[in-house]
């Protein structure tokens, strides 16, 4: 029996996408990447440039015992804006978009049903714009990317604080 799986999440920018991840119990890693574009082993001077179609994700390795699917999409839907098809706070592009990658019809299918689940609790006025998409090429992220939060804590909540992600999701996502 396989006791890993793999969820690839798009969420803006991937340096805040890895810590509300990291290190949970049936966590295995967590890999900040790109995903869903037309470029072969894209650098992030690709991406940022926001030509090779990619988005920014995060690929998470978990086990679905300890950690389910589930529990993952309950995770990363307070952790974005899903109504806003131009990126995420204040990194704007289509690289900063948000999407689940499903990896197998079970993935897509909890994706589906916590989309409209969001869609039909009258949180946002707006439409739910977040894509579900069939996961693609994976390419991680260079070394620099890896932990952000760990490994430059001071610029991490520099961006994080000037990116108002975290005013949104008090806003939005807290007691609600």
């Amino acid at each position: 029996m396989n006791d890993r799986e793999v969820a690839t999440f798009a969420g803006g920018c991937f340096w805040c996408m890895v810590k509300p991840f990291d290190e949970l119990p049936g966590i295995i890693d967590v890999v900040s990447g790109y995903s869903g574009g037309h470029l072969e082993n894209p650098a992030y001077e690709d991406i940022k440039a926001g030509d090779s179609g990619h988005y920014e994700v995060v690929q998470i390795t978990f086990d679905p015992a300890l950690f389910p699917y589930e529990r993952l999409l309950e995770l990363y839907w307070p952790q974005i804006d899903p109504t806003d098809d131009g990126g995420q706070f204040h990194d704007r592009g289509d690289q900063y978009r948000t999407a689940i990658f499903y990896h197998n019809e079970h993935q897509k299918q909890l994706a589906e049903v916590s989309k409209t689940t969001i869609e039909e609790s009258g949180r946002f006025k707006k439409p739910i714009v977040t894509k579900i998409l069939p996961a693609s090429t994976f390419y991680p992220a260079e070394d620099y990317h890896q932990k952000f939060y760990k490994t430059n804590p001071e610029e991490y909540k520099q961006d994080r604080a000037k990116s108002g992600r975290d005013e949104f999701i008090d806003g939005h996502w807290k007691n609600k």
